[in-house]
């Protein structure tokens, strides 16, 4: 997982100094619009239930609009660089009212990286967000326009237990644009059991043999979505 690791450690400093500022987000509302701020819309969003009370909830990213955060660039990639603050709302559906039940504003991507100016947005292909039999799906994508062919997918799934939206499971894929390798590694946060696979490639039956190995990690209590940041995701990378 060194990829993902060297990826995450580049990306820490400029996303937290461009998310230093959020506003106030309120904790109930009539529908999902009177949870964004003025000058924010939505950029993605999933419904399902969540909570098993048989009503649909909502989770939302919302994005800045400031252009005095869409830069110009001056090297590779994109002519100009939007630099707004993501965040991420989860909104439980209380019989046509609307509580936030959970928020992060420090472990969305933004759509650019003022210092990887070739990184693409980690959330256009991969829809962002998604909920399945009552988990939250969060997914990123990592790729460079130039200087390297890997990519990297990582899904986070949260699940509502304990009266929080807990983190239960991190898995990850690798592969080379150019050679096809590819290598899948998957926690399961709440068993503690890793499984590692290797030796797959993705454009050649011939050389495509994968072969999986199953361990067991140490890990701490279970982390929410409010406390989720770049540097507890480098942690599980380096699982």
């Amino acid at each position: 997982m060194r990829n993902i690791t060297g990826i995450l450690l580049l990306l820490i400093s400029v996303h937290l100094f461009a998310q230093s500022d959020h506003p106030q987000i309120p904790k109930t509302g009539t529908n999902i619009n009177a949870f964004v701020p003025k000058g924010w819309k939505i950029i993605y969003r999933a419904k399902g239930d969540l909570n098993k009370d048989h009503l649909a909830d909502e989770a939302i990213i919302i994005q800045n609009t400031n252009p005095k955060n869409i830069i110009k660039n001056e090297g590779m990639g994109s002519d100009k660089l939007n630099l707004n603050p993501r965040m991420l709302l989860v909104l439980f559906n209380t019989s046509g009212n609307y509580s936030l039940r959970a928020q992060n504003a420090s472990f969305i991507p933004l759509e650019n990286d003022a210092e990887n100016t070739c990184l693409a947005d980690p959330l256009q292909e991969t829809g962002a967000i998604n909920i399945k039999n009552g988990t939250l799906i969060l997914s990123y994508q990592y790729w460079l326009s130039c200087g390297s062919y890997g990519v990297s997918n990582l899904d986070y799934t949260f699940r509502f237990q304990n009266q929080k939206m807990e983190l239960i499971g991190f898995d990850t894929e690798s592969y080379s644009r150019s050679s096809g390798e590819e290598t899948i590694t998957s926690l399961n946060l709440s068993t503690r059991k890793k499984s590692e696979t290797s030796g797959g490639n993705m454009f050649s039956d011939k050389t495509n043999k994968p072969k999986t190995v199953w361990k067991k990690f140490d890990w701490g209590r279970l982390f929410t979505l409010d406390e989720m940041t770049e540097e507890l995701a480098r942690k599980l990378s380096e699982i």
